[in-house]
């Protein structure tokens, strides 16, 4: 049914504008497009459609208002046209015009013009035409339905539908005789045949016509814009009293996984202190690994990995707490200083990109003093694997070593670089309704003994945050603490732990036991936006859940109060409240350690959590069915909780909460309370003094079957009711109901779109633009509705801010799925679909309320006093609001819960039974809205209340009295059922069904062994009956529910799944017959616990029984079985339609089966059946010789339904024959889509074929030049044909690149042939692999910007042409190597790097190749043979191994008959084969088999000592090789470099096992882990995968040719079989294939260096181009390394590491194949480096000089290579420095081993004492050079170091003067030289040391000169240590006073004071002078003036 409004135009406007129309039907408002500057009229031209649910009523409106549109201001309305549906609903088609009324209801001259259509239900109207409302094609045939509801996401929803409505009150239209439309879902739309003819006259408006109506208008109406409503939209008025069940039993959480936490420490840099020893500690929750010990090193290199197994269930996982230390000298006896930690949560690893965090620079602080920044960096790689992660491993290539730390932190993304110290504050105030926690025995005695009686329990508060604790005081017995403490946590923010766990515990002598736990998620209370906020929480109540309220000793559900599983009882409730304050660490005074710290707070005012109002909590028991079978022999009752009230057994009593009210807060509130209390008193009489009744009385079960009973609820219906005192903090609710609603409705259309998309159905993208459309309207109603009450009591600060931020978000929300909806188009549905799956998760998030208030509704039942089994709902969920989309989605409406066992009885097989179903209708609201509690109720009840008297209208009722009853009879057909779960040893189930309808059960037959039951039957329940009134009913009867079970000889059935449906339902007065009648069959979803356990296909039928009785009902017609005797089959128009198929079956062989109780399998044979037809293989007689089967092609014939999504699974059983005509089975499998299968016949018409000119596929005949968009042109115009020679080309360009580099000044050679190697081309080839993935990112990076881009556009309304379109470039994205070379040659001046030496390169897979090649099924398929009951615990991507028993090799070929004769007239054509033409035949062949080993990267460690000693074990077959000799010792990252060469016989030995052992001196070998590689497939593969096809032909060299064949005749053969004409050979170096013609080049060099003419390079071209060749080509196979990951079957599902390999296969009657490719690792060769350390300066002074007080340093130059510390060399001392100069003349040699290719210095040694054998290192070339001042008595100073890297450090300086310390802090920007190209270096460097604030300072200079030779060169001329023999240094010149002053006082004083005095000497001297002088002066001037006075 729809309603469909084409609004044409709108005349008579005013002015000029823009203009957009809106048109309302039953609250969903459709907008049209803005019409841009339009004048006087507006073309809208534009369809709107409503979906419906009920029929349209003659008095509804439509109403549809114009506005003058403005993207500023609110749009203005120009005039409204409101019309009255009645004569549309008489006539069902209408045109209209009329004027528009302005506000005041008057009329305006604008008028509009529009065309209305409506279709009811029943047809009475006009009739359908085909598709109406899907906008189908009318050649579609109408297949195409519209759905809403689907079984298959991810939560669960029932299913089935109601007559003219499902669930959502979707119209079902049905097309009899069709097969189902099944997509699994909920009400579709068929229309009969017939009827499709007669519609086509009525002018129905559908999509078609609107778009061919546009074409005539001139194309006003773009298809693309056309979107379809959503059908859940429009529920609002359907009567809609049923909410949906959740059909996952489970609970999800608690439940154990395995874990592999893999952390490898590569490095340390910048580790602040002087001459440090460091080891680095990896801690993950109790557990701690160490790394060795690097010995006086700043910058440590480990490389060392560890692995962490865990088995818990995922939260407590994600919650250890993974932490990083440093320790600087520990050793045995001491426990060593912490230098600084890191720490994060398992989580937050978890939660990255392929769960891991890949060479990142962890950030050392320390915890201890928080004022001293960082500490040093650990480069480290952490990845967390569950099972069933894959985890991409990024390639080991050898690492440039990122050095950029800053730019690599170990941080998630988002997190700023710069991190905080900051304080969390968790305050904890009080807590309530704690439970009992002591027996109340010995509170007894204590009693009697002192006369008091005590609350049992002693609770304080335990806050757990980032690894670290803190606790409150205890407050001794008490039920009701008050603590007002605060714990203070100092943590860097934003902090990398993600929850905080607060717990309440009972403290206690013996020990103290969780009473409940609350976590608190960090991301929810905190928003990370530019407009977010810091972490903020309440103050706000949370509650806690967990195990019953009943205190016994030994508490088995005790881990559900440590927060494990879900919560099965309220515990408690406490206040607290979260603040963070970043710190300012500069202040002082600023307390520097971040140890957890207990502080007072003041009280809180009881009225800051929000006004404490009276909520009434009303449910009724409508049903209580499915009652397990164990309980069903006592009284059953049920108890209804909210928090505390209502626990009759142990909860609170009322007086308490009363008496809580009164004493709550202080004085001033007490009176308050008072009154409140009183005036309910007053209210007495009415009330009644409600005492609440919390639980239904108890009542005798009655049997319903053999499992359960039920309890006879028949008219009297028992209700309860709790009054319950809480805070008001509704609107938190209210927003997140809202958003939830949202998010639910947003699920429920993706739904449909993926569902669509699935299925294969026309036009998914006007589904996504309906639902992005309803997103939008959604979000913004939000906004509206969110932003009202803000100023309640209680709101907390993340009240505010949440509110803010989620409207932010959804209003940005609503903004972009705008964007996206006007860009969805056919091609971009999926990309769209992702962006909007993120929508949904992002909602899910918001909605979620970290800040609780009302607690859950728990409802138990009892028997016998005991509580058996729970449901829990959420309050919101079942809370009222006035406004419908704040109301909780189970509210008022009736609920199957589904009742089961608390905690870990929950799990496995135990809680998928049901305990109960109840039929529930719940309402929770403030009691002053109690007035409509009652009206979702199904109509026709009076209530029963418990008292009589006065004011009796307030009272709840007790029970409600059903007097209206319907009869019905329910007709369920089962038909069939796919993918079981397989319940029985053989790997088969013998299933039935049992389905459950009200109180009536019934089941099926029981089918035995198979998996895909097909019963075709129909269960008739007679007389059921139900309450309510008809109509009802009719939309929304009870739902089904539906068991499957395997039938067991000896005991009880076995539980295998469970469904829900919904029947369709007819009155009586309703006519049986099409459209809604007879009923289609559906796929139902099993589910088995939470995991999916296969589909059933059934439909349902629910029909009134009238007066006339059962002789009215519809006849059931079935064809009368004679076999089956009594059991109905399922009714004609039911059943699908059949045609006749052909199908095919390969048979090829049978490999790898297991024993059978003991008994080897020796005469298999293989079953095919389906749909009851079959065929069976012939016999194979003798199962060791040969496993293949002598007749290769079978078919059969069979009725199929014409609908592919109906077909049948068709089953795979192997048998074996025994003596004497026994069978036995070996394993079977169900293949359950057989649409991969279907053949289709070659499309003619395909460009391909179509072509007679020739087409030149132009090349670029170097392949790892590729440019980026190498695009093969396929069509025919293309004749540029461009070749280039590329060798001299290429070399020009080198050279002329190399004169422009000038700030290289050494020229890089051209690589010598003979120094390459394979290596070489390994190397180069990984890094080319690694470019490439760069580019990928990059790409996929621009990509996402460019959409980022337009969507900013469009919001902007910019026009998105002016962007270049995302899709342009698909190209970079693909697999081939087009490497981003060029780019780096176009960015020359940016990339310092080297130009790359051509080397020639292979293909390395980071994966198998099996993934990259489809499994090389591209004609064989493997299909595994599973035996044994399936495992429970199954993740549907871990196949469970041991139930696998053997594997069928063979294929199918299904198609309709007849067959088109043109296939059959083939040329060629083999009748016998069928389909399968062209295939190779199965006898026995011999093949040589050449398996390459690489190397293996990050093994799982095997030693205690976490290391390995791996080696390498081949199978096949029965032959074995083990490498044992050749184990390499201690290392987890082996390079093997071995080839094994293995001759087999396909088939008998087929599956190559490659595993990877652990060598060990005692005991048995451990097995590290494997891989199996299937060579068969391989070797029968189209791709060739027998010897991969290398980039470069050449006949001697690193790259010589391997395959014995060349590429001519391997060219030749692929022509020959596949009847292809070709190759011809041109001149010019041309060839032709097909239609074809490659170019290349025509010569090639042998040894000697001459030319030949060879046409070699041309096969080869063609060859890597094979997937060109129309029809038949493929992508060959190129020569390959391919990396495959080992697995352990101890451990499924984790990696234990990977290993490089390759395998060629050679068969042995072709030549036999060269010597084996080298590949053993290189030998590294050794260099000597000579080090003279000539001079230094400027060396800081240390010593202070007893006797003059002076400073001066006895300076000696220690210096090592990294790795060989204890091969460290000293120079002599020089004594007595005093300006830091020192001259030394001293030579440090060095020998090592170094590898070339990877940089890296090789050490073996043994690790300690102990060790068997020596290890081997591979470590950077760095050389440390220090300076030291030494000392006699004490220990040597440390003044400073440098450390070179060998193969980069900077020049040294000229000269002293211009060493600076900028040669250390600026490395990165100064030319960098490597010794190994220079050879000889001499200059001087910087000695660096930090100084207290963790700054560089320069120490000193050194003068030093480097030599590096090779041993040879060496040997040739020797030279001594020091300054020894041979080529001796002189002795260096140093100053006298370097020798001591008591050997020559005078001579050392002399040089002392004169030499540093001596200006102070000449100055005190002339001073004296002076001095004496005016002494002299002073003297005799008293006798001068005497004697002048006297004139003596």
């Amino acid at each position: 049914m729809a309603l469909v409004v084409y609004l044409k135009t709108v005349t008579e406007l005013r002015g000029k504008g823009d203009r957009i129309a809106k048109v309302t039907f039953r609250g969903l408002s459709f907008f049209s497009r803005v019409l841009e500057n339009c004048e006087d009229e507006a073309r809208f031209e534009q369809a709107f459609r409503w979906p419906i649910g009920s029929q349209v009523d003659g008095d509804e409106m439509l109403e549809i208002q114009v506005f003058n549109y403005s993207k500023v201001f609110t749009n203005r309305l120009i005039g409204t046209f409101r019309m009255v549906l009645q004569k549309v609903v008489q006539e069902g088609h209408l045109e209209v015009s009329d004027t528009l009324i302005d506000d005041n209801n008057s009329a305006i001259r604008t008028s509009i013009s529009i065309e209305i259509k409506y279709q009811t239900m029943d047809g009475s109207v006009k009739v359908w035409s085909d598709g109406e409302f899907l906008d189908i094609p009318d050649d579609c045939d109408g297949t195409f339905q519209f759905e809403t509801d689907s079984l298959l996401s991810g939560r669960s929803q029932s299913s089935g539908t109601s007559p003219g409505r499902s669930i959502h009150g979707i119209p079902t239209f049905r097309k009899t005789g069709k097969g189902v439309f099944s997509a699994m879902k909920l009400g579709k739309t068929r229309i009969s045949k017939d009827d499709h003819k007669k519609g086509d006259d009525a002018a129905i408006l559908d999509a078609e016509d609107l778009d061919r109506k546009a074409m005539r208008l001139g194309g006003g109406l773009d298809p693309d814009t056309i979107s379809l409503a959503s059908v859940t939209a429009v529920t609002t008025n359907v009567s809609n009293k049923r909410s949906k069940p959740d059909i996952k039993m489970e609970p999800s959480s608690g439940r154990l996984v395995d874990y592999q936490i893999s952390v490898t420490v590569i490095e340390a840099r910048q580790l602040i202190g002087l001459n440090m020893d460091p080891v680095v500690c990896v801690e993950i929750g109790e557990e701690k690994k160490y790394t060795s010990m690097k010995e006086s090193t700043n910058c440590p290199y480990y490389n060392e990995y560890f692995v962490f197994d865990f088995h818990v269930p995922p939260d407590v996982m994600f919650d250890k707490i993974l932490k990083i230390s440093v320790i600087h000298s520990k050793n045995l006896l001491r426990s060593g200083t912490l230098v600084g930690t890191f720490k994060l949560d398992v989580g937050t690893v978890y939660s990255q990109a392929e769960h891991q965090f890949h060479h990142k620079w962890a950030m050392l602080s320390d915890p201890d003093d928080i004022t001293a920044g960082c500490k040093g960096y650990v480069k480290c790689d952490i990845a967390v694997v569950g099972k069933g992660d894959n985890i991409k491993t990024p390639h080991k290539a050898n690492e440039t070593d990122e050095d950029d730390i800053e730019g690599n932190l170990l941080l998630p993304e988002g997190v700023p670089s710069e991190r905080q110290w900051a304080r969390f504050y968790v305050k904890i105030y009080r807590a309530e309704g704690l439970p009992k926690m002591n027996t109340s025995i010995m509170a007894n005695v204590k009693k009697a003994f002192i006369g008091e009686n005590k609350d049992l329990v002693d609770p304080y508060v335990l806050v757990q945050f980032a690894g670290q604790k803190g606790k409150t005081s205890v407050q001794k017995s008490s039920y009701e603490p008050i603590w007002n403490e605060q714990v203070i946590f100092t943590e860097m923010f934003p902090p990398l732990c993600r929850r905080l766990k607060v717990q309440i515990r009972d403290s206690d002598k013996v020990n103290d036991v969780a009473i409940g736990t609350h976590f608190i998620d960090l991301r929810k209370i905190a928003n990370d936006g530019d407009k977010g906020f810091l972490p903020t929480m309440g103050p706000a109540w949370v509650n806690m859940y967990g195990s019953t309220r009943n205190y016994t000793l030994m508490d088995e559900h005790q881990d559900l109060n440590e927060g494990l599983g879900e919560g099965v009882s309220f515990r408690a409730r406490l206040l607290i409240s979260i603040a963070v304050e970043i710190l300012d660490t500069s202040s002082a005074e600023i307390m520097s350690s971040t140890e957890v710290q207990i502080e007072p707070v003041s009280n809180m005012s009881e009225s800051a959590t929000g006004k404490m109002e009276e909520f009434f909590l009303f449910g009724s028991f409508l049903e209580a069915t499915m009652i397990d079978r164990k309980i069903g022999d006592k009284a059953i009752s049920f108890e209804v909780t909210i928090g505390n009230y209502g626990n009759q057994i142990d909860g609170v009593s009322k007086p308490a909460s009363a008496k809580k009210k009164k004493e709550g807060g202080g004085e001033s509130e007490e009176e308050e309370t008072e009154l409140i209390h009183n005036s309910s008193d007053e209210e007495g009489e009415d009330d009644g003094d409600l005492t609440s009744v919390p639980s239904t009385p108890p009542m005798k079960p009655v049997i319903t079957d053999r499992n359960y009973f039920h309890l006879p609820y028949f008219e009297k219906k028992p209700c309860i009711y709790i009054k319950s005192w809480w805070q008001d903090q509704r609107r938190r609710l209210y927003n997140s109901n809202i958003m939830d609603k949202i998010a639910d409705k947003l699920e429920e259309g993706l739904n449909d779109v993926q569902e669509i998309i699935k299925t294969e159905k026309a036009y998914p993208e006007r589904r996504l633009r309906g639902v992005l459309e309803e997103l939008s309207t959604s979000c913004s109603r939000f906004v509206t509705l969110a932003n009202k009450d803000q100023n309640l009591s209680g709101r907390t600060k993340l009240d505010k801010e949440r509110l803010k931020s989620c409207m932010r978000e959804l209003e940005s929300m609503a903004q972009q799925a705008k964007t996206i909806r006007s860009q969805v188009k056919r091609n971009t549905v999926r990309d769209k679909l992702k962006l909007v799956l993120n929508f949904l998760h992002r909602l899910r998030f918001l909605a979620d309320e970290p800040q609780h208030s009302i607690p859950d509704v728990f409802i138990w039942m009892i028997s016998n006093n005991k509580r058996i089994a729970y449901a829990r709902i959420p309050s919101k969920d079942i809370l009222y609001s006035i406004v419908d989309e704040e109301m909780g989605k189970d509210c008022g409406k009736v609920k199957a819960v589904f009742l089961r066992l608390p905690g870990k009885k929950g799990f496995g097989s135990a809680g998928w039974t049901v305990q109960a179903k109840l039929e529930m209708y719940l309402w929770l609201g403030l009691n002053k809205q109690r007035r409509d509690f009652l009206s979702g109720l199904p109509s026709g009840f009076e209530e029963n209340k418990a008292t009589k008297g006065t004011g009796i209208q307030a009272v709840p009722p007790i029970s409600l009295v059903y007097n209206m009853k319907q009869v019905f009879q329910l007709r369920a057909h089962m038909y069939q059922a796919r993918s079981l779960f397989a319940a029985d040893s053989s790997g088969l189930s013998d299933p039935f069904a049992r389905v459950f309808f009200s109180t009536h059960s019934q089941v099926t037959e029981v089918l035995s062994e198979t998996l895909c039951p097909t019963w075709d039957q129909l269960l008739v329940f007679d007389n059921v009956e139900l309450y309510g009134e008809a109509g009802e009913l009719r939309d929304d009867p009870p739902i089904i529910v539906i068991e499957l079970y395997d039938q067991d000889t000896v005991g009880k059935a076995e539980f295998i799944g469970r469904t829900f449906a919904k029947p369709l339902t007819k009155m009586v007065d309703e006519h049986y017959g099409p459209p809604r009648f007879p009923p289609q069959l559906e796929y139902y979803q099993i589910y088995r616990g939470n995991c999916a356990a296969g589909d059933l296909l059934a439909a349902f039928e629910l029909l009134q029984i009238g007066p006339a009785g059962r002789a009215a009902l519809p006849p059931i017609d079935g064809p009368t079985d004679s076999d089956r005797g009594p059991i109905l089959p399922v009714p004609l128009g039911i059943r699908p339609v059949l045609s006749r198929y052909r199908i095919e079956v390969l048979f090829w062989g049978l490999r790898d089966l297991k024993r059978i109780n003991l008994a080897q399998v020796d005469r298999p044979r293989v079953d095919i059946e389906c749909a009851g037809k079959g065929v069976q293989s012939a016999l194979i007689q003798n199962y060791k010789k040969n496993p293949n089967f002598s007749t290769l092609v079978k078919w059969f014939e069979v009725d199929l339904p014409e609908n592919e999504l109906l077909h049948p699974p068709l089953n795979i059983r192997v048998v074996d024959c025994r003596a004497f005509g026994r069978y036995t089975l070996v394993g079977s499998h169900a293949v359950t889509s057989l649409r991969k299968f279907i053949y289709s016949p070659p499309d003619k018409t395909a460009n391909n074929w179509a072509h007679i000119g020739e087409i030149v596929v132009n090349m670029d005949p170097e392949p790892h030049i590729k440019k980026m968009d190498t695009v093969v042109k396929m069509d025919a115009t293309t004749d540029a044909v461009v070749k280039v020679d590329l060798n001299e080309d290429e070399k020009e360009k080198e050279k002329k690149k190399k004169k422009k580099k000038k700030g290289e000044e050494v020229d890089e050679e051209e690589p010598d042939e003979s120094m390459l190697d394979w290596w070489s081309k390994y190397f180069a080839s990984i890094e080319t692999m690694m470019e490439n993935l760069r580019a990928q990112e990059a790409a996929l990076a621009e990509a996402e910007e460019r959409e980022d881009l337009e969507i900013a556009a469009e919001s902007a309304e910019i026009k998105a042409d002016d962007f270049p379109m995302k899709g342009t470039k698909p190209k970079e994205k693909s697999k081939d190597k087009k490497s981003s070379k060029d780019k780096k040659k176009n960015h020359d001046g940016t990339d310092k790097r080297p130009p790359k030496p051509k080397v020639d390169e292979l293909m390395v897979y980071n994966k198998e190749l099996e993934s990259e090649f489809g499994s090389f099924e591209d004609w064989l398929h493997t299909f595994n043979l599973f035996r044994g009951k399936a495992g429970d615990d199954i993740d549907h991507n871990v196949v469970d191994d041991d139930r696998i028993v053997g594997r069928f090799k063979g294929s199918l070929c299904m198609y309709k008959l007849p067959l088109s004769e043109e296939i059959i007239r083939d040329a060629g054509f083999d009748p016998n084969m069928g389909m399968f033409q062209s295939i190779p035949h199965n006898d026995p062949i011999n093949v040589l088999i050449r398996i390459y080993i690489i190397r293996a990267t990050d093994l799982h460690p095997a030693d205690i000592n976490g290391k390995a000693d791996p080696y390498i074990v081949i199978r096949l077959g029965k032959s074995e090789i083990r490498d044992k000799e050749n184990y390499i010792s201690k290392q987890l990252n082996p390079v093997f470099g071995k080839s094994f060469d293995i001759e087999a016989t396909f088939p008998m030995e087929s599956m190559l096992t490659v595993a990877v052992y652990d060598w060990d001196l005692v005991g048995t070998d451990d097995l590290i882990g494997e891989t199996k590689i299937d060579l068969e497939n391989r070797y029968y593969s189209k791709h060739r995968a027998t010897c991969g096809i290398a980039s470069n032909y050449s006949v001697h060299g690193y790259n010589v040719w391997r395959d014995p064949q060349k590429p001519t005749q391997i060219l030749a053969k692929l022509c020959k079989e596949a009847k292809l004409d070709g190759p011809n050979y041109g001149p010019g170096g041309k060839v032709k294939v097909a239609n074809r013609i490659f170019l290349g080049p025509t010569d090639i060099e042998d040894e000697s260096g001459l030319k030949k003419q060879t046409e070699e390079h041309l096969a080869l071209t063609v060859l890597r181009h094979w997937e060109e060749i129309p029809r038949v080509g493929c992508k060959l196979i190129p020569e390959h390394v391919e990396t495959r990951p080992l697995l352990n079957p101890d451990k499924p599902g984790i990696e234990q590491g990977r290993i490089e390999m390759w395998v060629d296969m050679f068969p042995m009657d072709v030549p036999a194949p060269g010597p084996a490719i080298d590949i053993s690792p290189r030998k590294p060769k050794r260099y000597e480096l000579r080090v003279i350390i000539w001079n230094t300066d400027e060396v800081i002074l240390e010593d202070d000089d007893y006797f003059t007080g002076e400073k001066s340093s006895d300076i000696f130059v220690r210096g090592w290579l990294k790795g060989q510390q204890e091969d460290k060399q000293d120079t002599d001392v020089h004594y007595h420095s005093l300006t830091g100069e020192g001259n030394f003349n001293w030579r440090f040699v060095f020998p090592f081993d170094y590898l070339m290719a990877e940089e890296k210095i090789v050490i073996s040694k043994k690790e300690s004492m102990f060790s068997w054998d020596e290890t081997e290192y591979k470590i950077p070339a760095r050389l440390t050079l220090q300076v030291w001042d030494a000392d006699h008595f004490s220990a040597d100073d440390f003044l400073g170091a440098i450390e070179l890297d060998l193969n980069k450090f900077p020049r040294g300086a000229k000269t002293a003067k211009q060493c600076s310390l900028n040669m250390v802090l600026k490395e990165h920007e100064l030319p960098t030289i490597s010794i190994f190209k220079q050879k000889r270096v001499k200059g001087w460097w910087p000695f660096v040391a930090r100084d207290e604030n963790d700054e560089f300072e320069l120490t000193g200079k050194v003068e030093a000169e480097l030599h590096l030779l090779t041993a040879e060169e060496a040997e040739k001329n020797p030279v001594g240590l020091g300054r020894n023999e041979p080529e001796p240094l002189e002795k260096p010149n140093r100053p006298d006073t370097s020798l001591m002053w008591f050997m020559n006082p005078l001579r050392s004083i002399r040089y002392f004071i004169w030499h540093n005095y001596r200006w102070l000497i000449l100055k005190a001297l002339a001073l004296l002078l002076l001095l004496l002088l005016v002494w002299l002066f002073l003297y005799s001037i008293p006798g001068y003036l005497v004697k002048k006075l006297l004139g003596a």
